[in-house]
């Protein structure tokens, strides 16, 4: 679609679609009008036997949807995916309803609900969904159910109810701050209200759905294989004038399905959709590789451009219980990285690295240990090193990670030339970077452990690297169509 009605005219923005049970597709999206007011409007494909829906009508209606009163004029966009629910709790006539980004007077994010029976006529539910006291403006709401059991393994689709069960992800990508947040909660049909079950870990101000380079990002229920779906935007750390010098800005992350952390029960649990193994070619493994304090051990594994990595880490456990207190105030993004020693960290990986470490991009555990005894775990990626280049961002990202009693430390390292994607503990913390390497380049790029940690030593129980091939993005032919 392009900006060619005044309803639209200074901008065609972020939507979402919503496939109703007669098997119709309906797509509400943001337009920003020519006097830059931000409406929603309705679209139908032209040809819904089209697979890639590349023509869409534009509803007469449009605008379906103005900023409501108290609502300002640049502060209402990117509608939801729609959901069924009753109108009240008899069970009567169920309405569509579509939730909105926005932010009050006071700076307070939120998001706001309108029911419709089709598509063009909507009722604002009286209460917010949502409202969060100083997180601004919140844009790409999300709100989906996510499944309570330790045995289903499957997404659910949108429309599914609350119960016993099920929770509810309300998710906001703030635009004061450029990053992803989202909580996990209770949603309430007969008021189309959402409350976390962690108040202090509310939209805004909690969980992130990654702690590095991803925006804007949007969930969708793939019915075929049951499964929930999250794109992510990830945009450049270079200069503007190097975008222009490469012709092309921004990727998209690799997609990755979102399932409930049911052993802890706090929060999601994000991994590349299983078709990314499709790509693995030849792989190596390595087992038991003993990591001394201060060590680099190179992996020999060809060239290391584009690798998908599995790695599982085992810390000696008495010389981290003869440490009585270690880095209580640590945090990644203030830490000089991983040339910043500590009693029980850094150790890791060495991504996209050149032979002599001129170049290298860590992707790391840091221990962190309480007078109390108490032990704390950061995964962290430092950009640092990551770039010869002088006009970049470089910073290093991460947070902690949820380790339960007798789990090993594990990381998935998704490497694409120009983009580090890792996944902690089975996704319950990821970090995207964008870096740009000068030396670390095709054949020149190696791979490495380490372990810079002062008082600790490791072991890397497995290393699994494989080679990724290139994504065949097939082209469907017009006779196909």
């Amino acid at each position: 679609m392009v900006p060619d009605h005044p309803y639209d005219a200074n901008g065609v923005w972020s939507g979402s679609a919503t496939r109703l049970p007669d098997g119709r597709i309906v797509m509400l999206y943001t337009g920003s009008t020519a006097e830059s007011v931000q409406v929603q409007n309705l679209a139908e494909p032209a040809d819904a036997s089209d697979p890639l829906l590349r023509e869409w009508v534009k509803s007469d209606a449009n605008p379906v949807l103005v900023p409501p009163p108290g609502i300002g004029a640049t502060d209402f966009r990117d509608p939801t995916t729609a959901w069924r629910a009753a109108n009240d709790d008899t069970n009567s006539k169920q309405a569509w309803r579509v939730a909105i980004g926005s932010k009050d007077r006071d700076h307070a994010g939120l998001a706001l609900v309108y029911r419709t029976e089709d598509f063009v006529r909507y009722d604002p539910v009286p209460a917010l969904m949502h409202v969060v006291p100083g997180t601004g403006m919140w844009e790409c709401v999300d709100f989906y159910p996510v499944a309570v059991a330790a045995n289903n393994g499957d997404g659910l689709e949108t429309s599914v109810p609350p119960g016993p069960g099920v929770k509810h992800v309300v998710k906001a990508s703030l635009d004061d701050d450029k990053h992803d947040y989202y909580a996990i909660g209770t949603y309430d049909p007969a008021t189309d209200t959402w409350t976390p079950d962690d108040a202090e870990n509310d939209v805004g101000i909690g969980l992130r759905y990654d702690y590095g380079k991803y925006y804007a990002s949007k969930t969708f229920y793939d019915p075929v294989l049951r499964r929930r779906v999250l794109w992510g935007w990830v945009g450049e750390t270079d200069s503007e004038r190097a975008d222009i010098l490469k012709g092309w800005a921004s990727v998209q992350s690799i997609p990755r399905t979102v399932l409930l952390d049911t052993k802890t029960g706090s929060n999601l649990l994000q991994w590349p959709v299983v078709e990314v193994e499709n790509l693995r070619m030849s792989g190596k493994r390595f087992d038991d590789v003993a990591l001394h304090r201060g060590s680099v051990v190179p992996l020999d594994v060809g060239k290391a451009t584009q690798l998908d990595i599995e790695a599982v880490f085992e810390v000696d456990a008495a010389a981290v219980e003869g440490v009585t207190e270690a880095d209580v105030t640590f945090n990644c993004s203030t830490s000089a990285g991983a040339a910043g020693r500590g009693l029980l960290g850094p150790f890791g990986l060495l991504v996209l690295a050149d032979e002599d470490l001129s170049e290298q991009t860590a992707v790391y555990f840091y221990l962190v240990k309480g007078t109390d005894g108490s032990l704390q775990t950061f995964f962290c990626q430092d950009e640092l090193r990551a770039s010869k280049a002088n006009d970049l961002v470089k910073r290093v990202y991460g947070s902690l990670v949820p380790v339960l009693d007798g789990e090993n430390l594990s990381v998935r390292i998704l490497v694409d030339h120009s983009i580090v994607e890792s996944f902690a503990q089975g996704g319950r913390t990821c970090i995207t970077s964008r870096v740009y390497p000068t030396r670390a380049i095709y054949d020149s790029a190696r791979v490495f452990l380490f372990n810079n940690a002062t008082d600790v030593h490791v072991k890397a129980k497995s290393v699994k690297i494989w080679q990724l091939n290139s994504a065949y993005i097939r082209p469907y032919e017009a006779s196909s169509l």
